[in-house]
């Protein structure tokens, strides 16, 4: 980091986002993070400046059942938004990661409207400026045709750090940007007129998910549960497992507010209370409800909303780890719950929860471990539950092989495998699957030839296999 002095890099990053035609609070809220990180600031949260959240201290969805009924009646006043600003690089996709197909020949965006549509609920998209067009050309050919509210999330110019001034990648200008989290949802309904248009129509109950987890659904009890207490913000918080060590987690400041801590926040010496999951033992799904009447009198009061910052280093490319080394200034839309008196949060079960990060869960959504419902629920296979089987399945797949989205296409061409039965699959090198296959328990496919091994058709592997 460097000396304040370095503030004379200000003004070009404002004449850069005034440029851009970007409203003004995006030039006052990027001036805020840039001067925390040229004095220094990182943005940790330290372990000693918070404290646990004890289960017997926040409410379960399982004993909501009486609010049901309070639910469906709000529905009229509630809006399901979804974040729908991600482009899956990760998985090697260059369009909207919610267009992608995920389950029955559908893709996300096809999910999620159904479901909002068959629950009677208003849908609105934050899409970013790489996927907005796309996404309303994808809309405009379902039948029939749905035409959701949509509205632009923000940008942040990208800082270099070496020097701290704008970068400049003449080759790919847009890759001179980057989204500034889905902290940024508050702001952007704001200054879009979004906000204000849903509280015209009479909608003040907001759920906030993002696109990629079709666990996350406007269920009336918990719709109930949030209107009848009149909470001006709710984060749905599940359980840790081993496998959950790096997500957000659940905190209570010094001051008695609840708080997110993320991976990117906890000093490098703390980690390992960080992940220790007794300790923390909540983890935010990212499933948000806001009260819109709440969110816009802090708006009016405050002007801006200033979140816990996150610092995201970076190549500037992030296809080519020679481009230069960028700062990324991010936000967490679940910081959130610090700014409200009286927020709360909900332990949830998994089922509310299973995004699509990367190849590895997508072979999980596609498989038979999940149904899609006429509504367009994604539900766990009742048959797993019958059989005793964990919601939960670890799988590992060969990053060289599997990362991508045509790589992992081109080795289950002919379907997936069945894993309502699998609990743990791990696969070693190039294999292919021809259609049928079954796979039970805890298995590990290794393939150590430089040649492409396949797994026949209607073969049930219940043991490790190595080629």
């Amino acid at each position: 980091m460097q000396d304040p002095d370095d503030l004379k890099h200000l003004p070009e990053f404002i004449s850069k986002i005034e440029q851009e035609g970007l409203p003004p609070v995006v030039a006052n809220t990027f001036s805020y993070y840039y001067q925390k990180i040229v004095t220094g600031e990182t943005g940790l949260i330290c372990d000693h400046d918070i404290e646990p959240v004890a289960p017997d201290r926040i409410e379960s969805a399982e004993n909501l059942a009486d609010y049901s009924a309070v639910g469906k009646r709000a529905f009229p006043h509630a809006v399901r938004i979804t974040l729908n600003g991600g482009l899956g690089t990760s998985m090697g996709l260059t369009g909207a990661k919610s267009l992608l197909e995920v389950k029955d020949g559908r893709s996300f965006l096809e999910i999620i409207v159904r479901q909002a549509r068959r629950a009677g609920i208003a849908l609105a998209l934050m899409n970013s400026f790489s996927t907005h067009a796309e996404t309303l050309a994808a809309l405009s050919k379902f039948d029939p045709a749905v035409e959701p509210l949509t509205f632009l999330q923000h940008r942040f110019p990208k800082i270099l750090q070496n020097g701290l001034g704008p970068a400049v990648w003449p080759r790919n200008p847009e890759l001179e940007w980057n989204p500034p989290g889905h902290g940024d949802v508050y702001t952007a309904l704001y200054t879009s007129g979004m906000l204000q248009t849903l509280l015209n129509k009479g909608i003040i109950y907001a759920f906030i998910c993002n696109s990629d987890n079709l666990g996350a659904r406007m269920d009336p009890e918990l719709l109930g549960y949030f209107a009848r207490h009149r909470f001006p913000f709710m984060m749905e918080v599940a359980t840790k497992t081993p496998t959950d060590v790096k997500g957000g987690h659940l905190a209570r400041h010094k001051n008695g507010r609840l708080l997110l801590r993320e991976a990117a926040q906890c000093p490098e010496d703390e980690l390992d209370a960080f992940r220790d999951i007794k300790r923390y033992c909540f983890f935010n799904t990212n499933n948000i409800w806001i009260n819109l009447e709440f969110l816009k009198e802090l708006l009016e009061k405050e002007k801006a909303i200033y979140l816990p910052m996150i610092i995201n280093p970076k190549t500037l490319d992030p296809r080519d780890d020679t481009s230069p080394r960028v700062y990324q200034i991010e936000t967490a839309m679940g910081a959130a719950i610090s700014l409200f008196e009286g927020a709360t949060a909900l332990i949830v079960p998994r089922s509310r929860f299973f995004p699509v990060k990367k190849c590895n869960d997508l072979l999980v959504v596609r498989s038979d471990l999940f149904e899609l419902t006429d509504a367009g629920d994604l539900l766990i296979n009742p048959e797993r539950k019958n059989k005793g089987r964990p919601d939960t399945i670890q799988i590992r797949l060969d990053p060289e092989y599997y990362g991508k989205i045509d790589l992992f296409n081109a080795r289950f061409d002919a379907g997936v495998p069945s894993l309502v039965d699998c609990e743990v699959l791990t696969i070693e090198g190039d294999v292919r699957f021809e259609k049928n296959v079954s796979i039970t328990g805890h298995v590990r496919i290794n393939n150590g030839k430089t040649t492409q091994a396949v797994i026949k058709q209607g073969s049930v592997i219940d043991n490790d296999i190595l080629f």
